[in-house]
């Protein structure tokens, strides 16, 4: 049977890419985003921009408003509740039920809360949304003592961010440095040492309660027994993947929606993108589960190709990306693993390092302020040609010349 109408449960990066994708690769049937926060929006910018109130809410939609019309995209201002996958249908937050031939979830994850005691205060705050970003903005001011858990990409991001309302801020995370296996130990520890330099307060331990009182000052315990005191405390430890309606409905999950490489869950009805989404080969091996922008971006596009039963596309190696204190810092590939690290220097500072595996070929690259190292990068990871330590090491190479 031809395929005529598609839901999308999910607006971020993922639903709307899908959705985009679906047009562009000539589908004429029906298409319908379900999101509670109505038209999507772009969530990077949150930590950032959006923080910072340099770009407002219609500076970081995905597209135009009007776009959606002009492509015949329904918007559903709400979430879906109940999914039947054989029907196939879904229920929305108001008792209303949608059919359609497909539905895929975009449904992403929920911020990862504290297991601790107080950790899961109301006044606990995190960042998933627009209405978190604004709230978040609306407390910080000059001499707001801020304590961010978690010094990964989020909260290294706000702990940048907030020292331009002139907040007292504390970046609180068990590992020093945060980031290893994203970048490397040596580019890790260039950038968290970045934050002192800046003015935020390193601390490394492992918070085991949280507390408020009536005047909403919090005290936030360590294991070694000290305490820091807050007037705000942002928690940023990553996210859980929002599997609930997949399981309500009798799909297969694992820290995450279980999918083929086509994006199809256990119910060939229903498809699934994003962070929600966990890949299993066809041997049963399961791969890690993705929460990257880019990632987002090329299931959307899989997962179209997949419905419209046209080839899939290819898609080169993993590539992410991060702001703070001025410096912009990108990295590709894995740095995890086998293999021999390579630090590029420049005047004795490390902008770049790389992982070269054991059969010489180029696994990962991560630089600072280095867009155009990493996009060479990733040609020469894509493309499987060897290199050295010797001729990444040295910064006189142009890595664009070993690419081609």
């Amino acid at each position: 049977m031809a395929l005529e109408s598609v839901i999308i449960a999910g607006g971020g990066m993922a639903g709307f890419t899908c959705a985009r994708e679906l047009r562009a690769r000539g589908f004429q049937g029906q298409i319908s985003i379900v999101d509670p926060e109505g038209i999507p929006y772009d969530r990077p910018p949150l930590s950032k921009d959006y923080l910072l109130g340099t770009r407002d809410a219609e500076a970081i939609r995905l597209t135009k408003a009007e776009w959606f019309d002009e492509n015949g995209i329904e918007i559903i201002t709400s979430k879906v509740v109940g999914l039947d996958p054989q029907a196939p249908a879904v229920t929305l937050a108001d008792g209303t039920e949608r059919h359609a031939d497909k539905v895929v979830l975009a449904t992403g994850g929920t911020a990862r809360r504290l297991p601790i005691p107080g950790g899961q205060l109301p006044t606990v705050l995190e960042l998933r949304t627009r209405a978190d970003a604004d709230h978040l903005r609306s407390v910080l001011h000059e001499g707001t003592r801020l304590v961010i858990i978690g010094a990964g990409l989020i909260g290294a991001e706000v702990a940048s961010s907030a020292l331009s309302f002139g907040a007292q801020v504390t970046l609180l995370d068990p590992i020093d440095p945060p980031l290893v296996p994203a970048v490397g130990q040596v580019l890790a520890d260039r950038l968290h040492r970045m934050h002192t330099e800046k003015g935020v307060k390193l601390i490394t331990g492992v918070p085991t309660e949280i507390s408020v009182d009536n005047a909403g000052l919090h005290t936030v315990t360590l294991a070694d027994g000290s305490e820091l005191l807050a007037d705000v405390v942002l928690v940023g430890i990553g996210i859980v993947a929002d599997t609930a309606l997949a399981s309500t409905a009798g799909l297969e999950t694992d820290n995450g929606i279980l999918v083929d490489p086509t994006q199809r869950t256990s119910h060939p009805n229903v498809y699934a993108i994003g962070d929600t989404a966990r890949t299993r080969l066809e041997d049963g091996t399961l791969l890690r589960r993705a929460e990257h922008w880019e990632h987002a971006m090329n299931t959307g596009v899989t997962a179209a190709a997949s419905l419209l039963e046209q080839d899939l596309p290819e898609h080169g190696a993993s590539w992410f990306w991060s702001d703070r204190h001025g410096v912009h810092v990108e990295g590709v590939g894995s740095m995890l693993g086998e293999g021999t690290q390579v630090i590029r220097e420049l005047e004795g500072v490390p902008v770049a390092a790389f992982r070269i595996d054991d059969a010489g070929l180029l696994a990962g690259c991560a630089a600072i302020d280095g867009g155009l190292l990493v996009r060479a990068a990733r040609r020469i990871i894509d493309k499987k040609k060897p290199v050295t330590g010797q001729q990444l090491a040295d910064p006189t190479v142009d890595l664009k010349k070993l690419a081609r």
